[in-house]
């Protein structure tokens, strides 16, 4: 029973260090983002989708759905970091009801300002995000122009 109570303890220590390095880390907004992604998942029957593994080694997917020339619907994919989570999560917060010029003009860093900020070595994860959208809007009007 006592070694049970040690390593319990152990493991409150290590969360507790765990969470006070990522509050040192990231925004609470990051934070936030990663730690509930709503976006998460992909759609069913999507009207597009985009995909791109990015040079970090992460991949993103972002499956959409449009309606009356406006994002309806959207959902991502990622098997990338915290930061990729949030940077993919945070966009389509940011570009959902929003018509497609409007979703397609969304840069890194309205998005980095969105997340109000990554370390350094995580900036890639917004242009990933950026990117891999553009790439779902592109494939979506390459496919509504030919019908």
């Amino acid at each position: 029973m006592e070694d049970e109570d040690e390593f319990d303890t152990m493991l409150k220590d290590l969360q507790n260090t765990i969470e006070e390095d990522e509050r040192q880390t990231y925004s609470p907004v990051v934070l936030r983002e990663y730690r509930n992604p709503t976006y998460f998942g992909v759609l069913q029957h999507p009207d597009s989708v985009g995909e791109i593994k990015g040079p970090c080694g992460d991949t993103m997917r972002i499956t959409v759905n449009i309606r009356d020339g406006k994002i309806q619907d959207a959902r991502f994919w990622t098997d990338g970091c915290g930061a990729t989570l949030a940077s993919g999560n945070m966009l389509l917060k940011m570009i959902k009801g929003k018509t497609l010029q409007q979703a397609t003009a969304v840069t890194p860093q309205q998005l980095l300002d969105a997340l109000e900020g990554l370390p350094s070595e995580h900036i890639h994860c917004t242009v990933l995000a950026v990117t891999t959208l553009k790439k779902a809007l592109e494939q979506y009007q390459k496919k509504t122009t030919k019908d």
